[in-house]
């Protein structure tokens, strides 16, 4: 079903690619008709269509506007805050931003629309542009025989998701930037992504297809509007699909986990690390469901079977850490790897990557005690911190893969800000020189050889990548010296290359504030708050890592949280916006920004947060539940239904770069549901079941697409969840390190909760949420002391008042 497509349509388009973690909906049950819808329009129109299979994959950038030029045109985009459609506000192009402005324009010329999507960080759509959005001759097409609409598709994710999922399913794969030609009562008539400007290799340009729309316009228009609503019909019953029953066959969500463990399995590469081949795109679901299964085959007594999972995801993790996908020098990751080493990147960043990254390293840290991985969990999110985050708190977006080579010039090329030339390394460093271009594999004539898909237009000929291919001990030793002091010559290394690299002209940065994106961080941000208090007292740290008090993570989490809560949350309807820049946006919160801000919120309140973190996280599910559940069908539409010109409401499931809104909604209903009263509760966990029953097939037969629906599946299903209430007053060093004792094993399946018997708020807020908390709380031996029960099948053990007591409690099974 999930195909990857790699499409080269010049010598110069290297990535025209297409991968299967950027499909999130349910194509595979697409009715057998609907690909056959060319059948329906006459033989020169099924040309026109075949045409649009010239889908080249595409993904990102344009240039800045500077407010003090002066443009020779300005469209209504000027008036936008979105960085994507404020790069397009001087294109020739009459572009409209998406809105019944724009509709009422295309009713009344009676001509159709023609819909651009993508977004700021966005190769080709920056390429798209430059060669036709600016070209006068394609605009006077565009403007004489359309209305054009510029959207951005990190914006209006709803929007996009109508459209891409049309390409999708008519023609096997999609990408950005996305164009499709609409009737003016938003009906899909036709659809591809990136056009050349003029006919090439036996293919349409973009200006022949402007005509031919044109011409199929004006003499098969009802041809046209009929297959335009044929589609939609057809799409709006496959993606909305209800369950059949409330309830979950016996073993389906026990067997989902395993499933997809051995489908994962079945593609994991033993040479390079990762599940699947390249393009190799770091897919943190399914690190989290691998390490899930490994936790569960423990207690279960099966050691030699998770021993074996658990090498795959530490391995994995190793190569992607090492690869090149790896942002060496700044800190964080790119987002992904053009060939098997993760080694050559597409160099965008984005902000969903960094925060689901950092919780895996996290886990695989909580595990194995080895600081290699929080060393990298640190480097991720002290790079957020530095280069991605605003002075009141707010976490942007993306930094693109594009930039120029030297200040003030107009040409951009990918990887530029990243990459180095050997001699440049040797004048930058100096002494160390050596060391350095042996550790990271730099070499005169540039280090992209290690696949023929690193490279193959040599457009990085003479440049290197970092990635670490030796044995830090073995390199060590050869040269005589400690590995504390071979990691410091490193770091210092690297604090050079870093200052030389701040000259450069940086990637254009996205400083929208998306909700959804800012949940996974701010998870994150609060999980390492504690986790990496089980860091060694004498662990070093060095350049790019800060090695600050890690304490300092969960006050990052905090504001960002803060920060949506004042910018983007409606008290009085309790509804959040979707986005932030100049102001919230127009779209409001979808499902996806609520499930995963929920989800923040949960962490930043167990790794010890205040009460009102979990106070606004039932808020919001109340609110999630209101605007997006079907109560009737089960599982939750990723669009609140209220906007009539957003033509589909999609039940998404597929866990891919991000995941899916409904399998973090299983997993904050589970959470929750460990936390509130009896009554409460129970309905939560039949709102998660009537989810999973929605997704029964998936479970069934492709639970590899949706891992961490697995894992929420597998935990709505767990005889006992167990509960760590601890009580005392929170203000203390102790209850940090109580705290931190509560986290410091990994288990998915536990719930932490923590109550200040002699702060008002907490005990008010129990008494109405759970008077069983508050009960214990009041019973507590000494008010002055931070005491932990551990509960699990209705029973509490005894009081514990040390950490490591509480640790060896916790954990009697190490993985």
């Amino acid at each position: 079903m999930f195909k990857t497509l790699l499409i080269s349509t010049t010598p110069l388009h290297r990535r025209f690619l297409f991968h299967k973690n950027s499909i999130k909906t349910k194509l595979s049950i697409l009715p057998t008709s609907l690909p056959s819808l060319p059948s329906l329009l006459s033989i020169q129109f099924h040309r026109l269509i075949h045409s649009f299979k010239v889908l080249s994959m595409s993904e990102e950038t344009t240039t800045t506007t500077s407010s003090k030029q002066v443009y020779k045109h300005t469209n209504r985009l000027a008036l936008e805050q979105s960085p994507y459609l404020l790069q397009h506000a001087h294109n020739p192009v009459n572009w409209y931003p998406w809105g019944e402005e724009a509709f009422e324009e295309a009713r009344k010329r009676d001509v159709p629309i023609f819909l651009s999507i993508g977004y700021s960080t966005c190769h080709w759509c920056h390429v798209m542009e430059v060669e036709s959005f600016e070209d006068e001759q394609v605009a006077k097409l565009l403007n004489d025989g359309f209305v054009s609409i510029k959207v951005d598709r990190e914006e209006r994710p709803d929007v996009d998701k109508v459209y891409m999922t049309y390409v999708q399913a008519l023609y096997g794969g999609g990408g950005w930037p996305l164009s499709a030609f609409l009737s003016p009562d938003l009906k899909p008539l036709m659809g591809g992504t990136y056009f050349p400007p003029n006919d090439k290799y036996g293919r349409p340009g973009f200006k022949t297809i402007l005509r031919k729309v044109k011409d199929a316009w004006e003499t098969q228009r009802e041809t046209l509007m009929k297959s335009g609503t044929f589609t939609i019909q057809q799409l709006s019953e496959a993606l909305s699909s209800s369950a059949s029953s409330n309830k979950v066959p016996d073993g389906v969500p026990q067997n989902a986990v395993r499933l997809c463990a051995e489908q994962l399995a079945g593609n994991y590469d033993p040479e390079h690390g990762g599940f699947g081949s390249a393009p190799k795109f770091p897919r943190p679901v399914e690190i989290q469901l691998m390490l899930y299964r490994s936790k569960k085959l423990v207690e279960n007594e099966k050691s030699s079977e998770a021993k074996e999972d658990l090498k795959m995801v530490l391995y994995s993790l190793q190569c992607m850490a090492k690869g090149g996908v790896h942002d060496h020098i700044g800190g964080g990751f790119h987002r992904y790897s053009v060939d098997e080493y993760w080694h050559v990147p597409h160099f965008e960043k984005m902000l969903y990557d960094q925060g689901q990254l950092a919780n895996v390293y996290l886990d695989a840290f909580s595990i194995t005690k080895d600081t290699f991985y929080s060393n990298v969990a640190r480097d991720i999110l002290d790079y957020l911190r530095r280069d991605m985050t605003g002075k009141e708190g707010e976490i942007y977006s993306a930094e693109d893969a594009d930039s120029a080579e030297f200040q003030g010039a107009s040409r951009k090329r990918e990887g530029e800000f990243y990459v180095w030339t050997s001699k440049e390394v040797e004048n930058i460093i100096g002494e160390h020189a050596e060391l350095f271009k042996d550790h990271y594999y730099i070499k005169p004539l540039g280090n992209c050889d290690l696949s023929s898909m690193s490279d193959p237009h040599n457009e990085f000929k003479g440049k290197n990548v970092l990635i670490e291919r030796s044995d830090t001990y073995s390199m060590a030793s050869k040269l005589g010296m400690s590995q504390d002091k071979y990691f410091h010559i490193l770091g210092l290394c690297r604090k050079k290359l870093f200052d030389a690299r701040s000259k450069r002209p940086r990637p254009h940065l996205d400083d929208k504030v998306i909700v959804s994106w800012n949940g996974l961080a701010i998870s994150s941000f609060a999980r390492a708050s504690k986790l990496l208090k089980g860091e060694a007292e004498d662990t070093k740290f060095q350049f790019p890592v800060v090695g600050c008090d890690p304490k300092e993570y969960l006050e990052v989490a905090a504001k960002a949280a803060s920060f949506i809560k004042r910018q983007l949350y409606n008290d009085q309807s309790r509804r959040l916006n979707h986005s932030f820049r100049n102001g919230p946006s127009k779209a409001p919160g979808f499902l996806d920004d609520y499930a995963f801000l929920i989800c923040g919120l949960l962490d930043l309140y167990e790794y010890g947060g205040g009460i009102n973190w979990l106070s606004w996280a039932i808020e919001l599910q109340n609110t999630q539940d209101e605007l997006f559940l079907d109560r009737e069908g089960g599982g939750y539409f990723n669009t609140a239904g209220e906007d009539p010109s957003v033509l589909l409401r999609v039940k998404e499931d597929h866990d891919g770069a991000e995941p899916s809104g409904n399998s973090v909604a299983v997993i904050n209903l589970v959470r929750l549901a460990s936390m509130v009263s009896s009554s409460r509760s129970e309905q939560y966990r039949q709102t998660a079941e009537h989810l999973l029953a929605v997704f029964e097939s998936r479970l069934k037969d492709t639970a590899m697409a949706v891992p961490l629906m697995c894992c929420g599946a597998d935990m709505l299903f767990v005889p006992s969840r167990r509960q760590v209430v601890l009580v005392g007053p929170k203000s203390t060093i102790d209850f940090d390190n109580m705290i931190a004792a509560a986290h410091a094993s990994y288990d998915p399946n536990r719930t932490v909760i923590h109550i200040d018997p002699n702060n008002k708020e907490d005990l008010d807020f129990w008494q109405g949420n759970n008077e069983n908390i508050a009960l214990i709380a009041k019973g507590s031996p000494a008010a002055d002391k931070v005491t932990a029960y551990v509960c699990q099948n209705f029973t509490c053990s005894s009081p514990v008042t040390d950490p490591k007591s509480l640790e060896a409690l916790l954990n009697p099974k190490p993985l």
